[in-house]
């Protein structure tokens, strides 16, 4: 997966700001790759994102790792119980997920955050894998952003998963129960555009990731 070349584009755009690096980086080695999921291969719930960051994962090579981004998903993840630690600087950081598992619509840093529909389309192989795997014992899937809720569904459906129509509208804290007991959760992206403008807060993330944890049990 760390050597797809499928998409031109974001080959292109990774490797670009691999080389070209962010001044306070700049003596870092940059991941520049595609960016798999992680955490617990028994988890009940599963954190689905848009992509990697730019100077985040594509920088340290690990889901929501090194950004604002993952400052404020592991920090609320932490207070449900479902990380180690509240902070992700690095892949050696001492992080580990418990019942939990990190993952995203797109692998690769796309430019300005988005990814093509045809791209998307081209990385759903790596979720849909994640899913299967993850089946015997996932509950609850928790979409970061309308892309992650989106990608969810489509690969759902195409697994042949009863789904209601018309699909619910995304919005923050829809909550939606699927036929085969799956609940699919939703919240605003814990982007820097939702979390300085405050149309995303820390009690809002928190009340998501504690019912996720309710939920799963």
């Amino acid at each position: 997966m760390s050597r797809c070349v499928a998409c031109p584009r974001l080959v292109a755009w990774r490797e670009q700001v691999a080389r070209e690096k962010r001044a306070a980086y700049v003596a870092e080695e940059y991941w520049g790759r595609p960016v798999p999921g992680f955490g617990d291969p028994t988890a009940s719930v599963l954190v689905v994102g848009l992509a990697p960051a730019a100077h985040g994962a594509n920088r340290t090579g690990r889901m929501f790792t090194g950004d604002r981004s993952g400052d404020w998903l592991f920090r609320s993840m932490h207070t449900a119980g479902l990380a180690s630690q509240p902070t992700s600087t690095h892949r050696d950081d001492g992080l580990r997920l418990h019942g939990a598992y990190v993952s995203a619509a797109a692998r690769c840093a796309p430019p300005a955050n988005k990814p093509t529909v045809e791209e998307l389309a081209t990385c759903q192989p790596w979720i849909e894998r994640e899913l299967e795997l993850l089946a015997p014992t996932l509950r609850v899937a928790v979409c970061l952003g309308n892309i992650g809720y989106t990608a969810l569904w489509r690969v759902l459906g195409q697994a042949g998963v009863e789904l209601p129509r018309p699909r619910p509208k995304f919005g923050h804290g829809v909550e939606v129960t699927l036929a085969g007991g799956l609940v699919v959760l939703c919240s605003f992206h814990p982007s820097q555009q939702n979390t300085f403008t405050g149309r995303l807060t820390e009690p809002m993330l928190d009340g998501v990731f504690h019912r996720a944890v309710e939920l799963s049990r």
